[in-house]
C-alpha cells in the first residue's frame, strides 16, 4: 500500500511530460521550393545546439588574446558542449584562422547532433562576404568527405558580437559557394574520380530576427546560382585521348 503514492506519482510525471512534449511545438521552418543538385534547403529557426543532424557546422573568429564574445547561440552551444569550444580556443590549440577547421563528436546527451565541426573565420577585422564564400566551399567538400548526407549551418556571427554583413546576405554567400563546390564534387563523382556520395538536405539556423532575411536572400541566391551551375563547362576533366 505505501509503494502506490510513489507509483503514482511516476506514471503522472511521466504523462505530464509527454504531454508538455507533445504540445511544444515545431520550430519555424521555411523550406525551399527549388532542389539544386537533388539537396532539400531549408532555413529554421533554431540553434546549433537543438538540430538533430549528422553533421553540425559552425564558424568562430579567430581567437583573441583579450577574450572571445559568446552570446546568444554561441554561448549556449558551448554551454550545451560543456565549455568545449572556448577550452580549445583559450588553450591555443584552435586559433580560428580562415578556413583551419576541427571536428569531433558530442559528448551523450549535450547535443542531438552526431557530428560537429567549427571553420574559422580569421582575424574579425578581415570579415567579408568572400569570407562567407570561401567557408561555404570547406562545408561542402567536408561534408562530402564525411559522408554526412543531413547537414545543419550556424554563422553565429552575430552571437560573436559582429555585425559587419546582414546575416541574409552572409546567408546567400555561403548557400552559393557551397553549391558550386558539391557540383563540383558530383561531376567528379560521374567521372568516376571520386566515390559516389548525395547529400540531402542542408539546414541554415536562423534567430526570430534574421530569420525573413535569410529566406528572401537564400531564395534569391537559389535562383542565381541554379543559372550559373547550368552554364558551367560540361566537358570532362581528364584529357581521354587525342
Amino acid at each position: 500500500m505505501k509503494t502506490k503514492p510513489l507509483y503514482l506519482g511516476v506514471v503522472l510525471v511521466f504523462v505530464a511530460t509527454h504531454v508538455w512534449a507533445a504540445d511544444t511545438p515545431a520550430p519555424k521552418e521555411s523550406v525551399f521550393d527549388k532542389q539544386p543538385l537533388g539537396i532539400k534547403l531549408s532555413i529554421k529557426m533554431t540553434g546549433p545546439y537543438a538540430q538533430d543532424t549528422d553533421l553540425q557546422i559552425i564558424c568562430l573568429f579567430k581567437h583573441k588574446p583579450t577574450g572571445d564574445t559568446y552570446q546568444g547561440a554561441a554561448k549556449d552551444t558551448d554551454d550545451h558542449l560543456s565549455g568545449l569550444l572556448s577550452a580549445l580556443r583559450n588553450r591555443g590549440e584552435f586559433v580560428g584562422e580562415l578556413g583551419e577547421t576541427f571536428f569531433f563528436t558530442p559528448a551523450k546527451g549535450s547535443i542531438p547532433a552526431k557530428r560537429f565541426m567549427v571553420i574559422g573565420l580569421g582575424d574579425e577585422k578581415d570579415l567579408s562576404l568572400d569570407t562567407l564564400r570561401f567557408v561555404g566551399r570547406v562545408a561542402a567538400r567536408e561534408a562530402v568527405r564525411l559522408q554526412a548526407k543531413h547537414v545543419a549551418w550556424a554563422p553565429v556571427i552575430r552571437d560573436e558580437g559582429n555585425t559587419t554583413i546582414e546575416v541574409g546576405e552572409g546567408d546567400r554567400a555561403f548557400v552559393e559557394e557551397m553549391l558550386s563546390a558539391y557540383d563540383t564534387e558530383k561531376r567528379l563523382q560521374a567521372q568516376g574520380l571520386a566515390p559516389e556520395f548525395s547529400i540531402e538536405d542542408v539546414v541554415i539556423e536562423a534567430g526570430p530576427t534574421y530569420f525573413d532575411s535569410a529566406v528572401k536572400q537564400v531564395g534569391e541566391g537559389l535562383d542565381s546560382i541554379t543559372a550559373t551551375l547550368s552554364k558551367r563547362n560540361a566537358a570532362p576533366y581528364t584529357l581521354t585521348g587525342k
